[in-house]
């Protein structure tokens, strides 16, 4: 049986074997365990594997390169217009040949999947939302029409949907699944002890994009130390703001206070987090926010703004703290625990034991119910 991706996340091939941004390869893996061959139907680039990139694992592995598509200027708009006139018919070939259709939303390519699976609705299909289901946020044209397509039984024929978080809108709607995902396994589940007196370590993890908000977390950094407080920030990650973010922190005198830590492996991610006291991720969106689920894996304490399933995810404030996006605001919630220590050791504890119930395992056993 044949179980086919499509995604809009960038491939690579190296040595025989398809790379991709690691979390998304993990959880695809468990996906195709149990098939004979996986095509997946995505972009593909050159250049060498980023730490952060995995390998797929199974052995009967096959990349459909398409082309990117770019919608942010008018050049790149005329260009991928023609580009979709190719794309559709791979997909729609594709699609023909496959027992499972599996589409990755939101993205362009899951736009355009998400449409030409209508015309194959006695196929076995899946639908991963990756992004903020919250009906009530700002969201790209885009995305919207993509949720109402998937919102529509009719036009979901045979299609599980699977969401972060629990919405008003999916009462009734039986193609709409709560879902969640998982970055660590039993096996991580080690002890270990936080000591939530003295100075404190913040760690970020995630694209050093505008819509992660990386500077707004390196200025509530700089607005505690300029109260006293000792405190330190490292960020994990890279991305456009990089450069930006590097010289801010120059001029800001910062070095010694918050450092940019690259892309690492997973292995040193988790060893950072056991050392690390926070996790802070002040999004403008997010879907599963899987950079405060492995901090809370390992005692962090989560520090978000409350969109999309965040809320839910932090116990409302039991096991995290919500803050708004304005720096002096942030910097005096978050104030107000670090002269408590029991009650910070007792959040942590909290946020261990809730993230401890998304392993990998208890990942895969969920995933088979829709296989």
């Amino acid at each position: 049986m044949r179980f086919t991706i499509f995604s809009h996340a960038p491939h690579k091939e190296f040595e025989d074997k398809i790379y991709s941004y690691g979390p998304y390869v993990r959880e695809i893996n468990l996906w195709t365990s149990s098939f004979d061959e996986i095509r997946i139907v995505a972009p593909r680039l050159k250049g060498g594997v980023a730490p952060n990139e995995y390998a797929y694992d199974h052995q009967h592995a096959k990349l459909i390169a398409i082309p990117q598509l770019y919608f942010k200027n008018i050049p790149e708009s005329i260009k991928s217009i023609f580009r979709v006139i190719f794309i559709i018919p791979m997909i729609f070939i594709e699609m023909i040949g496959t027992q499972h259709i599996h589409i990755r939303c939101p993205g362009n390519i899951g736009l355009l999947a998400c449409i030409i699976q209508i015309f194959f609705p006695g196929k076995k299909k899946t639908v991963k939302y990756a992004g903020n289901w919250d009906p009530r946020s700002e969201q790209p044209m885009s995305y919207r029409f993509q949720k109402w397509i998937l919102r529509n039984r009719f036009l979901t024929k045979n299609a599980k949907v699977l969401i972060y978080g629990e919405w008003e809108d999916m009462k009734d709607r039986k193609n709409l699944i709560p879902f969640y995902t998982a970055s660590f396994s039993e096996s991580d589940k080690i002890e270990f002890s936080k000591s939530f007196q003295g100075d404190f370590r913040f760690s970020f993890l995630g694209s050093l994009v505008n819509g992660k908000r990386p500077n707004l977390a390196i200025k509530i950094i700089e607005q505690m130390r300029s109260r006293g407080h000792q405190v330190s920030l490292d960020i994990f990650g890279n991305g456009p703001l990089e450069s930006a973010l590097e010289e801010y922190i120059r001029s800001k005198a910062l070095q010694d206070v918050v450092h940019l830590r690259g892309v690492k492996d997973v292995e040193t991610i988790k060893k950072e987090l056991q050392d690390s006291h926070f996790v802070i991720l002040p999004s403008k969106s997010e879907g599963w926010p899987k950079a405060l689920a492995e901090g809370m894996f390992f005692g962090c304490i989560p520090i978000a703004t409350p969109v999309s399933c965040v809320p839910w995810m932090l116990g409302y404030g039991k096991r995290g703290i919500l803050i708004d996006p304005e720096v002096n605001d942030a910097t005096s919630k978050i104030e107000v625990f670090l002269s408590d220590p029991e009650k910070l050791k007792k959040m942590s504890e909290k946020s261990t034991e809730w993230a401890r119930n998304y392993t990998l395992e208890k990942f895969h056993e969920s995933i088979r119910k829709f296989l």
